[in-house]
């Protein structure tokens, strides 16, 4: 759809968008985002890992999986939506190799639904976030130009996504931005998930008085980006018409290994554990990106510290207090399964 076509029909009617996974960590954020830009938001989350009270009062809050196509075409057809955010999904990459099904599903089909429905109710732009998973174990800092590698099916599944998107707009005129993010954290992330989110890990544990937990030796790095340098050039990006149809990493651009992460999440939030290195699993063990696309297109050239950005989360973080990590039930394939991943907690 033209972007002539989208300024008029904004002209002439409040901004309707929706949100999916809108009670999650980075959802809420978009969602307050958009709020705060004027948008009518409706929220649809399963709350299978986020919480309703991470939801804006202001927001229109629906509880529900993307995977119920007859309650996404409701939704649409009663909301007549202008934009589509789509950030519901399982995203835990190592976890993914044991929960294949359910990664597809959820992941890959559920998109699916939410492209379909954006495609026969005239969507003005689809804004996906993808993550740079789809890249694999190619050599750091990641590019936009670099062909995708994924090594595990949560990247499988977010690459193809994004090669539907293509295909959708190509096809159907559906106009989108895919968004790249690393190792976002922040206010409103999940503490209590034992398979992802090191940060919200490391906090959670650290409340709780147990070991920091890392796998293999802690010398991976990783560029850990505060929500505060993401969210918000998401939630703007289609009122930047340089970025309708494009691909962007985003995230922060100084890396860290996890140990040095270990390290200044107990200088922050002034409780001091032990590290507790666990086997090796399968994952990339250098993997950060290149932003120069995103700083010219969204006009960001500085960065929140880890430190400062981890200070403002293990501020929200005591006054929420520590969370119990529950298993995932559902585990498809115990093959190679970290041990850790099947105790009690």
């Amino acid at each position: 759809m033209p972007l002539l076509t989208i300024f008029v029909r904004n002209n002439f009617k409040m901004i309707s968008s929706l949100v999916t996974g809108g009670a999650g960590f980075i959802g809420a954020h978009i969602t307050n985002e958009l709020i705060e830009m004027g948008h009518n938001v409706v929220v649809l989350d399963d709350l299978s890992g986020g919480y309703q009270e991470n939801v804006n009062p202001r927001a229109l809050f629906v509880e529900g999986s993307i995977t119920n196509y007859s309650l996404i075409l409701e939704l649409f057809e009663k909301h007549n939506f202008d934009y589509v955010y789509h950030l519901a999904a399982y995203a835990a990459e190592g976890l993914s190799h044991f929960i294949r099904r359910f990664n597809y599903d959820n992941n890959l089909m559920g998109s699916i639904n939410l492209i379909n429905a954006s495609i026969k109710f005239n969507v003005s732009c689809f804004v996906f976030t993808s993550s740079i998973a789809v890249y694999g174990g190619i050599e750091p800092p990641m590019k936009e130009s670099d062909f995708p590698h994924p090594e595990d099916p949560y990247g499988v599944a977010k690459f193809s996504v994004e090669q539907d998107l293509k295909t959708a707009n190509e096809m159907f005129g559906l106009n989108f931005v895919i968004f790249r993010p690393h190792n976002v954290y922040g206010e409103y992330q999940n503490i209590g998930d034992r398979y992802r989110n090191v940060v919200g890990i490391f906090m959670n544990q650290l409340m709780q008085g147990k070991e920091l937990t890392i796998f293999g030796d802690g010398e991976q790095t990783r560029a850990f980006s505060y929500i505060g340098d993401v969210a918000p050039h998401i939630a703007n990006c289609v009122n930047h018409p340089e970025a309708i149809n494009e691909v962007f990493n985003i995230g922060a651009d100084q890396e860290y290994t996890v140990k040095e992460l270990a390290e200044t999440t107990q200088k922050v939030m002034g409780i001091s554990g032990k590290l507790k290195f666990l086997e090796a699993r399968n994952e990339v063990t250098h993997a950060y990106a290149d932003h120069s696309k995103a700083s010219k297109t969204f006009n960001q050239h500085s960065y929140t510290s880890l430190e400062e950005g981890l200070t403002r989360m293990a501020d929200w973080a005591r006054t929420h207090g520590s969370r119990k990590s529950n298993k995932f039930e559902n585990i498809e394939i115990d093959t190679n399964l970290p041990k850790i991943w099947l105790e009690e907690n």
